[in-house]
């Protein structure tokens, strides 16, 4: 029997945690596709980048003529664009600035990866749509797409800490929009959902709700998580996704898992102690 004392909170990252992620990217400067890539890699890989995520249906995009700027959608249809990682401090002002002067990527681009991910995940309920932006020379260097499907033990999980009185939360840099269908298919309340969650996000997130519970639990699976496990009570590194992960992650988390339900051991060996 599990002891119902302390109020715990666990907050997750949407993809590779709950989520069973498909992704590919497209280098627009070389044409080459990407498969099963992190996106924060990415980022990662060139100073001054940043991750923009759109506020809109993928359909949407699909929609718009695939010779038009992606500057040009964006303006024309008023899309709401937001940063959701960079590589090195950026401002939004800059990556639209960047867009405005790129002249070479279109809406094909976009296209082209939408339809790769639709190709190999037809009945996907979870689809992010973002491009990556280098505000130095102005270029967008990466289409993204991305498209998850919950991990088979997710719904069981989430459901068992529940059943607990452990309040699950999400703070991921993915929109509301899909964000808002994940809460629903696992039953976390949509207050309990932070969207655009930045690395500084996720780290406040932990730190406003320490002051809520008597402990917080972290679990993420990114280099953009960092910041979030070393601020948590207990700090977890999922790597049912990727199967391996790095160093530098590994070395930021207190346990690794491989499989979602093993936080429900965490969990029962924190309401023990």
């Amino acid at each position: 029997m599990i002891n119902m004392q302390s109020r715990i909170a666990v907050v997750f990252d949407s993809a590779g945690t709950l989520l069973h992620m498909y992704r590919v990217a497209k280098n627009t400067l070389t044409g080459e596709y990407i498969d099963d890539i992190v996106t924060t890699d990415l980022v990662g890989r060139h100073p001054f980048c940043g991750l923009v995520i759109f506020h809109t249906d993928p359909d949407r995009i699909i929609g718009c003529q695939s010779h038009n700027r992606i500057y040009e959608f964006i303006r024309e249809n008023d899309i709401k664009i937001d940063l959701s990682c960079s590589s090195s401090p950026i401002t939004l002002d800059q990556v639209e600035k960047a867009l405005e002067l790129d002249s070479l990527t279109t809406m094909q681009d976009l296209h082209e990866v939408i339809s790769i991910i639709r190709l190999k995940c037809p009945d996907i309920f979870y689809l992010g749509v973002g491009i990556i932006v280098d505000t130095n020379s102005h270029t967008i260097v990466y289409t993204v797409c991305t498209g998850g499907r919950p991990f088979t033990n997710t719904p069981t999980t989430l459901n068992t800490l529940k059943e607990w009185g452990v309040d699950a939360y999400i703070a991921s840099g993915d929109s509301m929009r899909n964000l808002e269908n994940l809460a629903r298919v696992v039953d976390i309340p949509v207050e309990r959902v932070y969207d655009v969650a930045t690395p500084l996000k996720k780290e406040w997130v932990i730190k406003h709700l320490k002051k809520q519970y008597d402990k917080v639990v972290m679990v993420g699976d990114g280099i953009n998580d960092i910041l979030a496990l070393r601020e948590a009570d207990r700090g977890v590194l999922s790597i049912q996704q990727m199967g391996t992960c790095s160093t530098r992650l590994s070395d930021e988390a207190d346990v690794v898992i491989t499989d979602i339900k093993q936080i429900l051991r965490i969990i029962e060996e924190m309401k023990e102690q």
